[in-house]
């Protein structure tokens, strides 16, 4: 396993008991999530590292991620719900309460439906029936300047648009990646992200990511982050060489004999 740059010393992650992670393009390469990529998700959960994907997916798919996967918790659409499981029941902790959340997504649907007939060639995200806060823009095959220019129509009418590597996803709301992350922590671990210094880290591989690098101190870019680094506040600490869940992969190896 190999970084870009430097690579994390062994000491500088030996603390590390909670590993926050987007999904898509970082956990997952060409959509799969490869059986290496699955079996480090094991390794990490057997030496006592709670793992947290906090994703711009829909709310649907972290229901079946947080049954299935070895995860401690998951976070969806962007911080709008976080769910955790036991024995076979899953809770669901809205940013704000339900009823609200699903009203201003309807509100939303309505006003991308309008905005979407402007800008030719874009469509809802297929997941989108299993959302309940947020509105998801497929941009897979367009120019990033027109996925830009789509953007900042959607954060000129007051809401938020964050670009990941497959979606504009737009919601009504005071909330973020960050903002739930923060919640699921102190729910697990009664610390803030500040508090909680090196028992904190974070990988990531796009520009939705930036409130998560810019709040934690040990975070890491899976090598296809590096096209959108000069847009990103504050850059990711270190760089896998191998990219989505390949570096995620060989970041999980890290923090595991780390441990060991």
């Amino acid at each position: 396993m190999s970084f870009l740059g430097s690579a994390p010393a062994l000491a500088d992650v030996d603390g590390v008991r909670y590993l926050f992670t987007d999904i898509d393009d970082t956990l997952t390469t060409g959509g799969k999530l490869l059986p290496q990529t699955y079996q480090a998700l094991w390794d990490l959960a057997e030496v006592g590292i709670a793992v947290v994907p906090v994703t711009g997916g829909s709310a649907g798919w972290c229901e079946h991620i947080v049954r299935t996967w070895p995860v401690a918790a998951a976070i969806a659409e962007s911080g709008a719900v976080a769910m955790t499981e036991d024995k076979g029941r899953v809770s669901f902790e809205f940013w704000e309460s339900e009823a609200i959340q699903r009203q201003r997504q309807a509100e939303q649907l309505a006003f991308i439906a309008e905005t979407l007939a402007r800008h030719d060639g874009f469509g809802l995200a297929h997941d989108q029936a299993f959302r309940i806060a947020d509105v998801a823009v497929d941009i897979a095959g367009h120019e990033p300047g027109a996925i830009n220019a789509l953007a900042a129509e959607i954060r000129a009418s007051g809401a938020t648009a964050a670009i990941s590597s497959i979606h504009i996803n737009s919601w009504i709301g005071r909330y973020d990646k960050r903002a739930m992350s923060e919640r699921v922590l102190l729910a697990l671990s009664g610390l803030s992200l500040a508090d909680a210094g090196r028992a904190v880290c974070f990988v990531g591989d796009s520009r939705n990511d930036a409130s998560m690098f810019s709040a934690i101190g040990n975070t890491f870019g899976v090598r296809n982050i590096v096209p959108y680094l000069q847009e990103l506040p504050v850059a990711p600490r270190w760089l896998s060489e191998r990219p989505a869940g390949l570096g995620f992969s060989d970041i999980a190896s890290i923090l595991v004999r780390a441990k060991s």
